[in-house]
C-alpha cells in the first residue's frame, strides 16, 4: 500500500472545510438482561459513570457499573417494559434535577418531574447534579440557630440545630417516623412568620 500525499492533503482540506458543522452522533447499546431494576447493556463503551441513558420505549436510567464487556444501568421506572434486545441510547448528560424556589410546594418524583398536576416546573430553574461530593466540614457554615422539633423531650434533652444532620435510630415500630413527621409538621408553624 502506497501513501499518496495529495490524497492526504485533500482529505485534510475537506475535514478543515467541514469542521464545526453540526453532526449528531449517538452511541447506542443493546440490553442483554433485565432484572431487579438493573439492565445489563452491551455497546455503550464510552458512557460515563452517572450518565443518563434512554431506553427505546422512553424509560430513562443511570449508568453505574462500568465493566469491560457491559454496563450496569439502574432503571428509573418500570423494568417490565424493557426486554432483552431493546436499544439503549446515551444522552450525554449526567443525572441532574431542578433545584430552587420553583420547587417549593411541589410534589416531584425521584428525577424532579412534577406529579402533583400543577403543570411543568419552570425551565429556567437552576439544575444540580444528583451525585455530588458533600462539602467538607471546614467550609460549612456553623450551626448557630436552634430548630424546635415541637417535642419537648427532644428539644430539652437533645437540642437540634437548623441545618444539622441528625440520625434517628431505634427498633421497629418505636416511633422513628412519627418523630420525623411531627418535626416536619411543627416547622410549618415556626416558619410562617
Amino acid at each position: 500500500m502506497k501513501i499518496n500525499p495529495s490524497e492526504i492533503t485533500n482529505i485534510l482540506k475537506d475535514q478543515i472545510k467541514n469542521f464545526g458543522t453540526e453532526v449528531e452522533v449517538s452511541e447506542v447499546g443493546q440490553v442483554l438482561t433485565v432484572g431487579d431494576g438493573i439492565a445489563r447493556v452491551y455497546g455503550l463503551d464510552n458512557v460515563q459513570a452517572g450518565e443518563m441513558v434512554q431506553f427505546s420505549e422512553g424509560t430513562k436510567g443511570m449508568a453505574l457499573n462500568l465493566e469491560t464487556e457491559n454496563v450496569g444501568v439502574v432503571i428509573f421506572g418500570d423494568d417490565s417494559k424493557i426486554k432483552e434486545g431493546d436499544i439503549v441510547k446515551r444522552t450525554g448528560s449526567i443525572v441532574d434535577v431542578a433545584v430552587g424556589k420553583s420547587l417549593l410546594g411541589r410534589v416531584v418524583d425521584g428525577l424532579g418531574n412534577p406529579i402533583d398536576g400543577k403543570g411543568p416546573i419552570d425551565k429556567k430553574a437552576e439544575r444540580k447534579r444528583v451525585e455530588i461530593k458533600a462539602p467538607g466540614i471546614i467550609p460549612r457554615k456553623s450551626v448557630n440557630e436552634p430548630m424546635q422539633t415541637g417535642l419537648k423531650a427532644i428539644d430539652s434533652l437533645i437540642p437540634v440545630g437548623r441545618g444539622q444532620r441528625e440520625l434517628i435510630i431505634g427498633d421497629r415500630q418505636t416511633g422513628k417516623t412519627a418523630i420525623a413527621i411531627d418535626t416536619i409538621i411543627n416547622q410549618k408553624e415556626i416558619n410562617k412568620s
